[in-house]
Parts: structure tokens; C-alpha cells; sequence
């Protein structure tokens, strides 16, 4: 067959992690709705169990359906193997699981979606996990801020919802001068639009129940190895450079060389933690890749076409969407989201936090709900909803103002989403 790595990225969409149901020949990709898998005999069975062989033993683990959605998802960002979770939460939670115990440091973008940033500060500082909240869009920020003790950097492609562009680049740099490991979620852009593993990322993190699915119909999380970290260059990292007493002595930097980390939270995290995601989940969120790429060029062709029609009305404050020339990291934008910037636009209504409610009760196309990334628009006032457990202070640090309205622009007609923003704006005034 063709290589992968010379095919298109529309093609790769369809194509990756699936070729056919080798017992069956089935073309679609089938449901495995099962729990166990009969072993051939029982030196099989001790095989798969001591990781001497790969192939599914329970679907705590793996399951032949996630694991074709895992393969296309590192295939589109480049990585060399996923572990998909039953959330996004969940995807950050094994993940900082693996790279950090009591004592270690994190360096962290203040700008994060909310529910990292209490994830980090509330259930992560209670095992002894330290962290410092940095702006990532400023390298000498996060230079200052890192420790021995620091394990991880993590920022967001694009911030949620202050839509600021990260460095990637020098970020990679400084990750990679202190032997520490960049996290890049990389939700809003998704590996149509950005693959921050070319930009010096080590992990990309992804919660899928947003534009990998765009039918707002499943919940799911995903963790992508870039395979790009020496694991035993410093000695930093014995989870994955010493033999591990769980499965007799694995060396998991020996066993598995750059795909270390895919295989320890496979392994022992999910194995542990159990945030496991569904066959069901992972048949529907695999069918979505599909239709991806042609997805994100419309949401960012819609998203641009709101983004202007915002930046000229008389009640709008300000507009932030990186496709725009007033946005402050346009530049950086045309580097690192050359093929679009997405769905997502920010803007701050006259009249502040009441004329934004009056705002959002009175759409109609636009959903007014906790999520984004949808085909269909969305709309919502996050310091009241999504971000409500930061305080005012850590909002406004986060370039979170009281008044900031988040649209997730979806694949409507631009001109009907146009008159349903008219008519809000109505009943704004």
C-alpha cells in the first residue's frame, strides 16, 4: 500500500487505522461490544499479560474499535501512539498521572480552559503535585517559572476561550533545555488546521467530544505520544526507565523506545485509573474523522465571516479571533494555522454582563450550552458558566473579561447566522 506518511491529510482522515474486519472482511469499521478475547492457548494468554505481545486481552485496556480510532487520531498528529479516555478531564488526568508524583512542578498557562486549570490546582495539589500559572504567550514567562522539579509545560494551541496563539516553537525549546515535557492541548485547532508535535510539542491532548466529533453526541478524551522525548537522557523519569514491579521488570524506554509513554498509560494508567471510553463512543468519533478536514475548513471560513461582521458592529466592544489583522498574535497565527484558525471567535457586548444575557436568551440558530465544537453554532457567557470555579481575578489573568461572549461557529449558512446575531443584537440594545 501507499505510505501513509505521503498521503494527504483528507486521505489519512478516511483511511488511517482501519483497512478491513480481517475475520470478516467487513469494510466498516465494526462495533466490538465485548468485555473479554479469547486467548489462543495459555501461552498466549501469559504473553499478552507480561506486554511480550500486542493484542487485546480486556477492554479495560483496548478494544479493536478504540484502537482503530487511537491509530487514526497519532496518524493526523504525527505521533506514534494514543490512548484514547472517556473524557477530556480524563485524558489530562492520566497523563499528569504519568509524568508527575508528589513533590514535582508544572508549569502552566493561565489561559487554559477552566476545568485543567482546577483540575492542576485542586485535585493535583492534593497529591503533593506543585504548579505556577504563567501567560505561555510570553517564553520569558515560563523560563522564570521553571524549576528542577518541573516536569510538564502546558499550554493550548489556542486558548479557551481567550483565543491567544501559544509560541509553540520557543516553548519546545525551553521544554526541551529543562528535560521537561510540552503538553499542547490541541482541541480548538485539531491536526486539520495545527500538529504542534511539528512545532516542538512531546504530547498533544485533545478532548474529542468537540470538533473530532462535531455532533455533540459522545464525551471522549485523547492523549497523543509524540515520540519525541528521551526518556533516559537525565534519569528523570524511572516510571519509564526502570523496570516496573507490575509487570515483572518491564523496562517500559526498552520495550517500547520512543512509544514509552503510549505504552506506561495504556498499561498502568488506564490499567489503575480506568478511564476507559466506549467501543460504541470510539466507532462514532472514528466515523467523524471522516469528514474532519473538509469540516475545519468551513468552520474557519464561517468563524472568519461572524469574526468580521463583530468587528464592525456598533455593539461590540472588541472581537478576538486569530484570523483577523487586529488580533495581537496574527503573525504568529499565519505561522502555526496557515490553512485557518478555526471555529471559535470571542467578543465583548456594550452593556456588559446583562446586555450579554439578554444577548444569548434572544438567539435562536445559536445553542446556548456548556460545549463547543459542534456542526451546529454555540454560544455561552463563560465567566458565569465553564470558568465560573476561577476566581474573578484568575478570569480577568486569563484574559477572561466578565462580559466575553464565546461563539462556536458551526457549518450553517454564514448569511443565517449573520441574521440570527442581528436579532440578538436587537434585543441586546
Amino acid at each position: 500500500m501507499t505510505n501513509r506518511t505521503k498521503q494527504g491529510l483528507a486521505t489519512r482522515a478516511l483511511h488511517a487505522g482501519w483497512r478491513s474486519d480481517p475475520a470478516t472482511g467487513a469494510f466498516g469499521l465494526p462495533i466490538y461490544l465485548t468485555a473479554a478475547y479469547q486467548f489462543r492457548d495459555s501461552e498466549h494468554a501469559v504473553r499478552l499479560f507480561e506486554l511480550e505481545e500486542e493484542g487485546h486481552l480486556y477492554s479495560r485496556l483496548s478494544n479493536p474499535t478504540v484502537a482503530a480510532y487511537e491509530a487514526a487520531v497519532a496518524d493526523l498528529e504525527g505521533g506514534v501512539g494514543a490512548l484514547a479516555t472517556s473524557s477530556g478531564q480524563a485524558a489530562f488526568t492520566h497523563l499528569l498521572a504519568a509524568l508527575c508524583s508528589a513533590g514535582d512542578h508544572l508549569v502552566v498557562s493561565r489561559k487554559l480552559y477552566g476545568g485543567t486549570l482546577t483540575l492542576v490546582k485542586n485535585t493535583f495539589a492534593r497529591f503533593g503535585v506543585t504548579h505556577t500559572l504563567v501567560d505561555t504567550d510570553e517564553p520569558d514567562q515560563v523560563e522564570g517559572a521553571c524549576t528542577p522539579a518541573t516536569r510538564a509545560i502546558l499550554t493550548e494551541t489556542v486558548g479557551n476561550p481567550a483565543l491567544n496563539v501559544a509560541p509553540l516553537e520557543e516553548l519546545g525549546r525551553i521544554a526541551r533545555a529543562r528535560d521537561a515535557v510540552l503538553v499542547v492541548d490541541n482541541t480548538f485547532p485539531t491536526p486539520c488546521l495545527c500538529r504542534p508535535i511539528e512545532w516542538g510539542a512531546h504530547v498533544v491532548v485533545h478532548s474529542t467530544t468537540k470538533f473530532l466529533s462535531g455532533q455533540g453526541n459522545v464525551i471522549g478524551g485523547m492523549v497523543v505520544d509524540g515520540g519525541t522525548m528521551d526518556w533516559k537522557a537525565s534519569g528523570r523519569w524511572p516510571l519509564l526507565t526502570q523496570p516496573d514491579p507490575s509487570y515483572h521488570g518491564v523496562v517500559f524506554s526498552d520495550r517500547f523506545g520512543p512509544a514509552a509513554l503510549a505504552a506506561k498509560l495504556r498499561a498502568t494508567l488506564l490499567r489503575d485509573l480506568g478511564g476507559t471510553p466506549s467501543a460504541f463512543d470510539s466507532y462514532l468519533l472514528r466515523q467523524s474523522l471522516g469528514t474532519l478536514p473538509l469540516r475545519m475548513a468551513r468552520h474557519s471560513e464561517n468563524a472568519l465571516t461572524v469574526a468580521r461582521y463583530l468587528q464592525d458592529h456598533r455593539q461590540i466592544d472588541w472581537v478576538r479571533y486569530p484570523g483577523l489583522d487586529s488580533h495581537p498574535q496574527r503573525e504568529r497565527a499565519k505561522r502555526y494555522l496557515p490553512d485557518g484558525c478555526g471555529g471559535m471567535v470571542a467578543c465583548g457586548i456594550r452593556g456588559g454582563v446583562e446586555a450579554g444575557r439578554r444577548f444569548l436568551d434572544a438567539l435562536e440558530l445559536f445553542g446556548h450550552m456548556a460545549n463547543l465544537g459542534d456542526s451546529r453554532s454555540l454560544a455561552i457567557h463563560p465567566a458565569s458558566t465553564t470558568h465560573s470555579q476561577l476566581t474573578r481575578e484568575e478570569r480577568l489573568a486569563g484574559g477572561i473579561e466578565d462580559g466575553l461572549i464565546r461563539l462556536s461557529v458551526g457549518l450553517e449558512d454564514p448569511r443565517d447566522l449573520v441574521e440570527d446575531l442581528d436579532r440578538a443584537f436587537s434585543a441586546a440594545r
